[in-house]
């Protein structure tokens, strides 16, 4: 019986190991049988769907590459996008696999690919400003008939899985940024249907999310099981059953999503039902994720988010944003504190009407804290954004000292008796002088502010405000700081305020102190900013501000003294900071004086004395004009340093992708922007003057700044040795756009000089390249300059006279040219004196008035134009010795690099180019 039952177990061994050894062949066998047939249908197929450049390093067929399937696995993959995209990476990956049915080798003439895998690839996803995107790189087939024996291969999904990856979605028409880093995904279902149910299970390390600039999402972890219905014939994606964890937080994702021919459809819920308030946290930034470690929160939290509505750039649509937040007995305690945060409670709705600010619904109801015996509460709604509806309320009575322990509030010290109560109800409205209705105080007594930035405090701080306005007008509107004041390094600063009537601002202000800015400013230091200055106060401001605009100015009541220095003042129009040295102000009525005021801005220097008038209208009304009148000195101005700079509105969070970083970077100048609320003359007196290359020495003159334009009178200057008078205007249409005009007198100034050392003359007067010699200008012009305060050539408009008192002409293509045509040796190198050459200009054409002159007995004639891009259209007689009453007439066109000379009379116009602004 032993004997028997051994030989049953050696025979079923022998074939099951005779079974397994063909099976191992198998697996070795079939995929080089089979290779150059999957090979060629993987190829063919790509080249018939795919619209896109395709490229791989190598590739392989195996069953152990993700066993049990056989798999076509290509190694350093590349796919390009679509157009407009199609020189840029769409896809790129270490490896791609595509499973293969086994039984369709066999018994099918197609090869079906029911598997995708992808292992450390970046999938980069491009959306321009049109909507155009780079991943349309499946071919559209129209039906036709096929043979019956036809060969192709057939995608047949029914497994996508990605591993290890990188996805980035930049969609520029919805202003949306998404970097995803450690993305895993599995993906089953039947996806040659064109109905069909995608389950899926995603896992991604980092998640960004960045919606026109601004980060929403950083650097979270998502864990989602998710069931989506796709329809492949509308583009339709129906997300049924969602479950996502962000951190902690677990969250419920329902909706639709359609893509369509300019934009999407789209409707999303996300929620999260009875959340404890420490989840949520986790959803935040990193930074917030450090102080959660020594924070004990509780409290039930309710969140929902809808998007919902069409996307249509082209159309101007946009979805409706909803912002659901409510937060239940909440608790806050950190690090321990003796007096926690509790009973917090806040309701708090947002609505955005098409994604667009000025419709925007802020509804925060019942914001509410208790601190031990202490409370804060509040609840506000507000309706727009620039003209807004306001209703709110704001009740507190509170220790500072105690609510900065319970929170933990970072890298700040808080202390004081803070207690306030005001309500608010109406519209605010500039422009129709309305203000809410308004009523209530806020005090702070034995305040205290410490932060890391500097090592001493901001103490003893007072604050007893008040404000008021029964009938919700700018003319209504009271205000009143009695008193104000705190200790800052030993020096109190006081000020005391009462200000009413908005519309005709009634101000009664005292003020006496004095502030180092420098250390002031560290207590509040900002990273990328620095200030410094010292300011000392004794004054007395008092009067109405109409009285200011009218002039009556002995019914007001400004006295004192400020004194500044090291004040760094900036503005959105200079790109440099100015910084005040030294001054001392004295302030009279309305007008403000000061001696020995030294500034510098860049490189320049200035000292100045003189007077400003209708400083405090100026200071608090948009209209008001601020006159004055100095006299400046300097030994060094630069005016090119103060283009403004108009800088891209692209800055970017670290979380970015570097492109994207790289865009925050670009930049463009601007030209000079003068204030239209300025009235302000001078009289100055410059050493030097570097202007577009220009180096001006000994600049006098008077300038002229009123309603943001300005004016040069009589000014006079010395350039490259010679003295220039000249009148100039200058005024702003734009930060891009300039205009200007002026006169100009030189006398007797060396032409090769002003060829080498000015870059206006060189493009204008190319031709004196080779000349030598001592020439007159008079001149006048008018045009616009671009944002590189530049002349644009084509709005160039004037004309002049350049005369010629002794010149030499040495290797001048153009004569040279004449030269060689008329076979005088003697036309190359023309001495030229005693000559006026009269010119005008319009529309990029420079025209030569007939002039005359003589030389080596020879009397040439020109008259004729040329371009300011350097185009020749000239007529020339050159009158022969002895009299010059035989003569060859001749035409020079080309350029003025390559003349072009021929014997008649018969020329082609120039081209003009208008100026159509």
């Amino acid at each position: 019986m032993f004997i028997k039952t051994k030989s049953i177990l050696l025979k079923t061994a022998k074939y099951l190991g005779i079974t397994f050894a063909v099976f191992l062949g198998l697996l070795f066998l079939t995929p080089i049988i089979f290779e150059d047939q999957i090979k060629n249908q993987i190829k063919k197929t790509a080249n018939e769907k795919l619209s896109a450049e395709l490229n791989y390093k190598d590739v392989s067929v195996s069953f152990f590459h993700h066993f049990p399937s056989l798999t076509l696995t290509l190694t350093g993959l590349h796919l390009n996008g679509s157009a407009p995209y199609k020189n840029e990476k769409f896809i790129t990956a270490k490896e791609v696999s595509f499973g293969i049915d086994v039984a369709s080798l066999v018994f099918s003439k197609t090869v079906k690919i029911d598997q995708i895998y992808l292992s450390n690839a970046f999938i980069n996803v491009k959306v321009n400003a049109n909507g155009e995107a780079n991943y349309n790189i499946y071919k559209s087939s129209t039906p036709s008939k096929k043979s019956k024996d036809s060969t192709e291969t057939a995608l047949k999904l029914e497994r996508i899985e990605i591993l290890n990856s990188k996805v980035r979605y930049d969609d520029q028409s919805t202003k949306v940024l998404l970097d995803i880093a450690g993305f895993d995904y599995l993906g089953k279902g039947d996806l040659n249907k064109e109905i069909f149910d995608l389950n899926s299970k995603a896992k991604i390390e980092k998640l960004n999310i960045v919606y026109e600039n601004e980060p929403y999402l950083i650097n979270k972890k998502i864990n989602a099981d998710l069931i989506t219905k796709v329809n492949i014939n509308s583009l339709s994606f129906f997300f049924q059953q969602n479950n996502l964890k962000i951190n902690d937080l677990l969250v419920d994702f329902i909706g639709k999503f359609d893509i369509l021919k300019e934009g999407y459809n789209m409707d999303f819920v996300l929620k999260s039902s009875n959340s404890d308030l420490h989840d949520v946290f986790t959803a935040f930034p990193p930074k917030y994720i450090t102080w959660l470690s020594k924070a004990d929160l509780k409290g039930n939290t309710n969140l929902q988010l809808t998007l919902k509505g069409k996307y249509i750039t082209s159309q101007k649509l946009a979805p409706d944003l909803n912002l659901d937040l409510k937060i239940e007995n909440g608790f806050v305690n950190y690090n321990k504190s003796a007096f926690p945060v509790s009973n917090f409670n806040m309701e708090f709705k947002t609505k955005l009407p098409a994604l667009n600010p000025e419709l925007a619904i802020i509804d925060a109801r019942n914001l509410s804290l208790n601190i031990h015996q202490d409370y804060l509460k509040s609840n506000f709604y507000i309706k727009g954004i620039n003209s807004p509806e306001i209703k709110g309320n704001f009740k507190a009575k509170i220790d500072l000292q105690k609510l900065n322990k319970a929170l933990g509030i970072p890298d700040l010290e808080l202390k004081g008796s803070l207690a306030g109560d005001i309500k608010v109800d109406g519209k605010f409205d500039q422009k129709k002088h309305l203000f809410p209705v308004t009523k209530g105080f806020v005090n702070l007594n034995n305040g205290y502010l410490k932060t890391k930035y500097y090592p001493n405090p901001i103490t003893n701080i007072t604050v007893n405000s008040r404000i008021d306005n029964q009938k919700g007008t700018f003319q209504d509107l009271k205000v009143s700081l009695k008193p104000t004041h705190f200790i800052f390094e030993g020096k109190p600063v006081f000020v005391t305020a009462d200000l009413s009537n908005f519309d005709d601002l009634n101000y009664d202000i005292k003020a006496k102190g004095e502030l180092d800015i420098n250390k002031i400013y560290k207590v509040f230091s900002q990273k990328g900013l620095d200030l410094d200055g010292f300011v000392k106060a004794d004054l007395v401001l008092k009067g109405k501000q109409s009285d200011a605009e009218k002039g009556n100015y002995s019914k007001l009541y400004n006295k004192g003294t400020l004194e500044l220095r090291n004040i760094g003042i900036t503005s959105e129009n200079l790109p440099k900071k100015f910084i005040i040295k030294e001054g001392i102000f004295k302030i009279n009525q309305d007008k403000m004086s000061f001696n020995s005021f030294l500034a510098e801005y860049g490189q320049s220097d200035f000292k100045m004395n003189g007077y400003l008038q209708n400083v405090f209208n100026y200071a608090t009304s948009a209209k008001g004009v601020l006159r004055g009148a100095f006299t400046i000195t300097a030994k060094y101005i630069n005016v090119d340093e103060f283009m403004s700079n108009i800088s891209s509105n692209t800055s970017e969070t670290q979380t970015t992708t570097e492109s994207t970083a790289a865009n925050a970077e670009k930049g463009q100048t601007g030209v000079i922007v003068i204030p239209s609320n300025l009235n302000l003359q001078f009289r100055a007196n410059a050493q030097k003057v570097n202007f577009d290359q220009l180096a001006l020495n000994n600049a006098t003159g008077s300038l002229k700044i009123n309603q943001g334009k300005l004016s040069m009178q009589n000014t006079g200057f010395n350039l490259i040795g010679c003295n220039v008078t000249m009148n100039a205007n200058y005024q702003a249409a734009t930060a891009q756009k300039a205009t200007f005009d002026y006169t100009i007198k030189a006398s007797d100034f060396n032409v090769k000089r002003a060829y080498n050392e000015i870059a206006v003359f060189r493009k204008m007067v190319s031709a004196a390249e080779k000349a030598q010699g001592i020439v007159s200008l008079d001149y006048q012009l008018k045009g616009r300059l671009n944002s590189n305060m530049e002349p644009v050539y084509p709005s160039l408009v004037g004309g002049g006279i350049l005369s010629v008192k002794d010149v030499k002409v040495r290797g001048l293509k153009m004569f040279n040219a004449v030269s060689k045509e008329t076979s005088s040796e003697a036309l190359k190198n023309p001495d030229i004196s005693k000559v006026e050459i009269k010119t005008t200009v319009k529309n990029n054409i420079m025209t030569l008035e007939r002039f005359k002159f003589k030389f080596a007995g020879f009397r040439p004639r020109i008259e004729g134009t040329t371009s300011l891009d350097g185009k020749l259209n000239l007529k020339m007689r050159l009158g022969l010795p002895p009299l010059g009453i035989l003569g060859i007439p001749l035409t020079i066109t080309g350029t003025q690099n390559n003349p072009k000379i021929k014997v008649g009379r018969k020329t082609e116009d120039l081209e003009e180019t208008i100026d159509n602004e």
